[in-house]
């Protein structure tokens, strides 16, 4: 790649870099009791350009060196904290913050593609299982030291490109017909999701053993 264009990529980062430290330094002078509203869009401003740098840098490492994009993407998947677990018989993938809202699709990238690549090497290294009728499990995990408003409808949140990518590795199908999505909310250390996949027989049992296990926000 062109030095020049190289700098003129790097010089936008830079500047969108500028922008999300202005976002951060007015979070941090918001009350954010008296201005709930206010803090949830500055707050929302920044995370979505932290992934959009994120995503940009990406892009210019594999533009401009010998790195090789699935190498890259395993390296991010351990740094977002994307793991995945198979255990009698359920699939679990933990997957760093909450789910996106969907008219925020910027986050997709930034999620999806360690994702992918996180599950294309879980797969190369032990089998991974495969479900033809099952339920899919969204966990909405929420820092439990920070305020209850922040849960949101189940409605708005971007479950279908999850839900597509995890189809094209463990599922026959993600038809209505085949697989059943189930929501639910839980109180944690730090904000994150868990899907949970299973054969539909599999499911009462997990679902019990899991509400007797967890706190939930039905709790308050």
């Amino acid at each position: 790649m062109d030095r020049k264009l190289i700098s003129r990529r790097i010089g936008s980062i830079l500047d969108d870099i500028s922008r999300l430290s202005n976002a951060l330094y007015a979070m941090d002078t918001t009350d954010i009791q008296r201005y709930p509203d206010n803090y949830e869009i500055l707050s929302t401003d920044a995370a979505l350009r932290a992934e959009r740098i994120a995503c940009r840098l990406r892009h210019l490492i594999y533009s401009s060196t010998s790195i090789q994009k699935g190498e890259y993407l395993q390296s991010a998947s351990v740094a977002q904290g994307i793991s995945i677990t198979y255990e009698n018989g359920v699939l679990e993938v933990t997957l760093p913050g909450l789910l996106p809202k969907r008219r925020q699709r910027q986050s997709s990238e930034f999620l999806l593609d360690p994702l992918y690549f996180a599950l294309e090497q879980y797969a190369k290294e032990q089998p991974l299982p495969h479900y033809r009728n099952c339920v899919v499990c969204f966990a909405q995990v929420y820092d439990q030291t920070l305020p209850t408003r922040r849960v949101r409808d189940y409605d708005n949140l971007e479950e279908k490109q999850l839900l597509d990518l995890l189809s094209t590795f463990v599922m026959a199908d993600d038809t209505g017909l085949l697989c059943d999505a189930y929501n639910t909310t839980e109180l944690g250390e730090q904000d994150c999701t868990k899907i949970f996949v299973m054969e539909k027989k599999r499911f009462p049992q997990w679902l019990a053993e899991r509400k007797e296990s967890l706190k939930t926000i039905s709790d308050f």
